[in-house]
């Protein structure tokens, strides 16, 4: 792992935790906004392969893709990671007996952390603090 990741504790994350829900929101909603766009996006870029481009609403789909680039960054910008945007799954990155592990949470959870998981785990790999 990167030497410069922060380490959050339990309670440094929990105190973090409504303003991470806020922006992990406005992650979601730009998200969602970028859906309707799949098939086209898809489409216009196997025919990018092929010499053509381009696609119906293009702009909107560009604007959309920056929104959630922005939105993202907001919170990786605060040592968090984003794994999941369509259930806003994200890890807080902590040590656990000496080694990082990943304190985990989801928008719909209560607001504390009460999850954690190996780095290479993942979500099923969740067990109680």
């Amino acid at each position: 792992m990167n030497s410069n990741i922060k380490l959050f504790s339990v309670e440094e994350a929990n105190a973090l935790l409504p303003t991470v829900r806020l922006l992990v929101e406005r992650v979601q909603r730009a998200h969602k906004s970028i859906l309707p766009f799949g098939a086209a996006a898809r489409e216009a870029a196997a025919r990018a392969e092929l010499g053509g481009g381009g696609m119906p609403g293009g702009a909107s789909y560009v604007t959309a893709v920056m929104q959630l680039a922005a939105r993202t960054s907001e919170v990786q910008a605060l040592g968090v990671q984003i794994k999941d945007y369509a259930r806003g799954l994200i890890d807080f990155p902590s040590l656990r007996d000496g080694r990082v592990v990943l304190l985990c949470w989801q928008l719909g959870e209560p607001e504390e952390i009460v999850w954690w998981h190996e780095t290479d785990a993942g979500f099923a790999g969740r067990q109680p603090l």
